[in-house]
């Protein structure tokens, strides 16, 4: 049971470094003229690259060689995370929760979803080998 609780919070350090990024990414790019809209999409873009490599490598430790498919996996897990957490977000301001509240609360989901597709579904392999390490 330890050995998930870490996980999920070395998922968690992986995810405040890609807010890191996107924030830095999206500021830097502002500051030179870029339109925010295309800003964003680089800076989230950026993001997603970073949280690929560190969840890869540190976060669910993945021994074998990078693939097409896994990435691709990686990417569908993203935007149906960005899709679940849109839609929530719209949902939940159509009720009489403040835009503070439904952001943390659709956060606190998108996280899921993000976790549970990449814990069990993109670095599957990763843990079934962590598991079989002697610590």
């Amino acid at each position: 049971m330890w050995s998930e609780k870490a996980t999920f919070i070395r998922f968690a350090v992986v995810g405040i470094g890609n807010t890191i990024v996107d924030f830095g990414v999206f500021f830097l790019l502002i500051s030179m003229g870029v339109s925010y809209m295309f800003a964003q999409l680089c800076s989230y873009s950026a993001g997603v690259m970073n949280s690929y490599v560190w969840n890869r490598k540190w976060t669910f430790r993945v021994l074998e060689k990078a693939s097409v498919q896994q990435f691709f996996q990686f990417v569908i897990v993203n935007i149906i995370s960005l899709s679940a957490t849109v839609m929530l977000l719209k949902l939940l301001q159509l009720t009489a929760i403040s835009l503070f509240v439904s952001k943390a609360i659709a956060t606190i989901v998108g996280m899921a979803i993000n976790f549970i597709g990449n814990r069990f579904w993109v670095f599957s392999s990763g843990q079934e080998k962590e598991g079989s390490k002697k610590s």
